[in-house]
């Protein structure tokens, strides 16, 4: 079993916060100990009245938000009588007024492993209020629910930066959050001081399931660890005018629109012959969101080997297909706006590369395609390197 970060803090609290320190701590419902307790009232036994604020990331601390891009507004826990800050509303940054009093503010939020998964913008960006402000930064670790050995994408070029990507990273980073902390703070041009409680017991390699923690979603549309591993390549369908499944109870594994060909597109992705995943023709009707009350034609895709499905690959191997087959029936480009832009395309913003972008809309090979990011890939790694905290 692993112990997270949010248990080895519990076991001796006041090695990282002293008596009379005051803390704030940014979590949401997936911010749970071995035994499904919340964060706040695990950091509140341990730590007492010196937990003064909360903040919570896109959906809010409770996740009670369910559609994307809805923004959530400040309130009050109704357990503790403690401020709610929202950090994805009026401000996307803790502001003065937020931090005021604070010494440190404890992380412990569970990301997915994945670049335009915005809870490790939420991070940076609070790391980089408390940075200016000399408030420590306490990040509780937690898995990689993806793995954190495995990495792969193109990087984020900085004219497609968003609140999706603020950094030249993959979309599958295969680091922790508590990882992560440290890349922006060597690499990403963050100045805070920064401690990571690190987890005992994992491995990178480690599957959410050999893990032995519970899974709780960390957003809406997140409701397990089978769609956290294939976020990283279907979530680009978000820039597009498919369905990525949302509205559904298999989002992100199932994806299609009005005009699909279903059995076409299930062929085409298997001529592919992508690694670790199979395609099933399918129709679909998502209850909201994107084609909400409309039936979709297209595919489920089946993760048959987790440890050699590429997620990314296959993500691009759908726009290919769906840009082939289905771009005169209208397939096509999201407009925007998305994410708080208002002029830059959402599928720019979401592969990070408008050259890669082009090399779909050309038909260009797979194999070339991800040829194209090889080499910066390998040289991102040599700086993810200097970060990692846990063995292969």
């Amino acid at each position: 079993m692993v112990l997270t970060g949010l248990e080895v803090f519990a076991q001796s609290p006041r090695r990282y916060l002293k008596s009379g320190e005051k803390a704030g701590l940014l979590l949401n419902p997936a911010s749970v100990d071995s035994r499904l307790r919340l964060a706040r009232d695990v950091v509140h036994s341990a730590v007492g009245h010196d937990l003064k604020c909360l903040f919570g990331p896109q959906h809010g601390v409770f996740a009670d938000v369910q559609d994307n891009m809805v923004e959530t507004g400040h309130a009050t826990d109704h357990k503790l009588g403690l401020p709610v800050w929202s950090l994805y509303g009026e401000t996307r940054k803790p502001t003065a007024t937020m931090l005021e009093g604070l010494d440190a503010v404890l992380v412990d939020i569970q990301d997915v492993g994945t670049r335009v998964y915005t809870f490790i913008w939420t991070l940076k960006l609070l790391m980089e209020a408390c940075g200016e402000r000399g408030v420590r930064v306490i990040v509780l670790d937690r898995p990689n629910p993806v793995g954190a050995q495995a990495v792969e994408g193109n990087l984020l070029e900085e004219e497609n930066a968003s609140f999706v990507g603020l950094d030249a990273i993959p979309m599958r980073h295969g680091m922790t959050v508590g990882e992560l902390a440290l890349w922006f703070t060597r690499f990403g041009g963050v100045k805070c001081e920064l401690e990571v409680v690190r987890m005992e017991g994992y491995r990178r390699a480690a599957s959410f399931a050999e893990t032995g923690l519970p899974w709780v979603m960390p957003s809406p549309n997140m409701p397990t660890a089978d769609t956290a591993l294939v976020y990283p390549g279907t979530v680009l369908l978000e820039g597009t005018t498919a369905s990525e499944g949302r509205g559904t109870t298999r989002p992100f594994e199932l994806f299609g629109g009005p005009w699909g060909k279903p059995e076409e597109l299930a062929k085409t992705l298997e001529r592919e012959n992508l690694p670790g995943v199979v395609f099933r023709s399918v129709v679909f009707q998502p209850t909201f969101q994107k084609r909400a009350g409309k039936n979709c034609l297209g595919a489920q895709l089946h993760v048959t080997d987790a440890t050699a499905f590429k997620p990314y690959l296959t993500g691009i191997a759908i726009l290919k297909a769906f840009w082939s087959l289905c771009r005169s029936e209208g397939f096509g480009w999201r407009e925007p706006p998305y994410e708080y832009e208002s002029e830059k395309l959402p599928i720019d913003m979401l592969i990070g590369s408008k050259a890669a972008r082009a090399m779909v809309e050309s038909g260009a090979p797979l194999a070339e395609i991800e040829k194209s990011w090889l080499g910066k890939l390998e040289k991102w790694k040599e700086t993810r390197r200097e970060c990692l905290l846990y063995q292969d």
